[in-house]
């Protein structure tokens, strides 16, 4: 994950303050330190990590934090808020026109995964209800047109490409008008990129804005290149103007220096970030969200919602249903386990469940979801009755199961144990008679 380093720093520093009735000046400044340091190891701008660690130690030096029951954590609220607050405050959406077309332009370098950006970002859009085509103007690159022919197939939405035409102006031209034409409300543009900046780019990419005049450009930058991305977020939008900024590769071991610094660089806002390959891997910008991560708060917001992208009403009631009927079978349990997967699987809602989010680090999560991918083959080995009803797995049905999945009988045993404790748990947290008497739920029930 992205600012995994960042995020250890900072809570080393908090460590170092916590547990203390009061802070003293030399307690702060000794926090401030390490703050600025983990902030400059992260690759985040220079100038904006020094205004930040002196606004920040002039609020904790105040009556408010030196006066306070707990100060570690007033201190950990303020970062929070700076953290914010430096990444834009809210979340931006993007401006969709109200005549009822919108024509977006994604720019950017080559090899930032811009063509891909553009199908992730036509899912995103079907999944609000829009009706999106992409177009193919980087009439440079080699295999550019395929490939954005086999993004926009992946995701069931149309391209619109011709081969003979040279100039990307009149291509995004007759696209727009055939969009329009055939129902569709957005026009997602792809546009040629360079390995730098140059002149030549630039006028290509005015004239293209001038003749489609989109109602968003948006800049895709690699979170991997640290600051240089946010140079060229500087150079695009001096040269073209940005209205926001797409950061691909969040997932990977950056360490999120450009996605902090971005903002207070060039004062346009982070709209989406990428964080896996698949088509469905770009998530809303929410400022307030990545802070809480990088604090190792968790983000059980965000999982909530992917969770009810996989989840309608009517499945969850069924699900529900079967869980205080005690009719909870493997086939349920196979399921759920997919949808895990889908979800990012088990380290990705580990890292958003707050108390838990900071302590995950040393946690084994490949073999965890190795054991999946084993309870999976087991039961994908079982007859429909078996799954169905465990209660009839006999020794020699084990025994030919452990043959059909290429595993010993123990791991089959094992299977079974985990499924039972977690319809025994499910039971147990589909009763708010039961929940009302657990610690852990204390407060939520009245």
């Amino acid at each position: 994950m992205a600012f995994e380093s960042l995020s250890d720093k900072l809570q080393r520093a908090f460590s170092n303050i916590k547990g203390k009735g009061v802070l003293t000046e030399k307690d702060i400044d000794a926090a401030m330190r390490d703050v600025k340091l983990a902030l400059l190891e992260a690759d985040v701008n220079f100038k904006v990590v020094k205004e930040f660690v002196a606004e920040l130690k002039e609020e904790a030096l105040g009556e408010e934090v030196t006066r306070s029951l707990t100060p570690d954590q007033q201190v950990i609220k303020m970062v929070k808020n700076k953290l914010e607050s430096l990444m834009g405050g809210t979340s931006s959406k993007l401006t969709f026109s109200s005549s009822g077309f919108t024509t977006i332009m994604m720019v950017g370098l080559q090899g930032t995964g811009k063509t891909t950006t553009c199908g992730k970002l036509a899912y995103h859009l079907k999944q609000l209800g829009k009706k999106p085509m992409l177009c193919a103007c980087d009439i440079y690159r080699p295999a550019a047109i395929d490939q954005l022919e086999v993004v926009g197939k992946s995701v069931n939405t149309p391209v619109y490409v011709d081969r003979e035409e040279k100039n990307p102006s009149k291509i995004a031209e007759a696209a727009k008008a055939e969009a329009e034409k055939k129902g569709y409300n957005i026009l997602i543009v792809d546009t040629a990129g360079r390995l730098h900046i140059d002149e030549t780019l630039m006028d290509e990419l005015k004239v293209l804005k001038s003749t489609v005049r989109p109602h968003e450009i948006l800049l895709v930058v690699d979170a991997l290149t640290g600051q240089d991305a946010v140079n060229v977020a500087k150079g695009f939008d001096e040269a073209l103007g940005i209205d926001g900024i797409i950061m691909t590769k969040m997932d990977g071991d950056s360490r999120g220096g450009a996605a902090l610094s971005a903002k207070k660089v060039t004062g346009k806002p982070i709209k989406f970030m990428g964080t896996s390959e698949k088509m469905d891997g770009l998530e809303q910008f929410h400022p307030e969200r990545l802070a809480s991560r990088i604090l190792g708060m968790g983000d059980i917001l965000t999982m909530i919602e992917d969770a009810e992208k996989l989840y309608d009403e009517e499945e969850a009631r069924r699900l529900e249903e079967k869980i205080r009927k005690n009719s909870f079978t493997l086939e349920d349990f196979l399921e759920q386990m997919g949808q895990v997967k889908k979800m990012g699987g088990i380290r990705k809602i580990m890292e958003m469940m707050p108390g838990v989010a900071g302590k995950v680090k040393d946690v084994d999560f490949d073999a965890g979801e190795k054991e999946f991918t084993q309870m999976e083959a087991i039961i994908q080995s079982m007859t429909r009755e078996e799954r169905q009803n465990p209660d009839i797995l006999n020794a020699s049905r084990r025994k030919r199961i452990s043959a059909g999945c290429g595993l010993p009988v123990s791991k089959i045993n094992n299977m079974i144990k985990k499924y039972s404790e977690a319809k025994a748990m499910m039971k147990k947290f589909s009763n708010p008679k039961a929940m009302k008497k657990n610690p852990l739920f204390k407060g939520l029930f009245n």
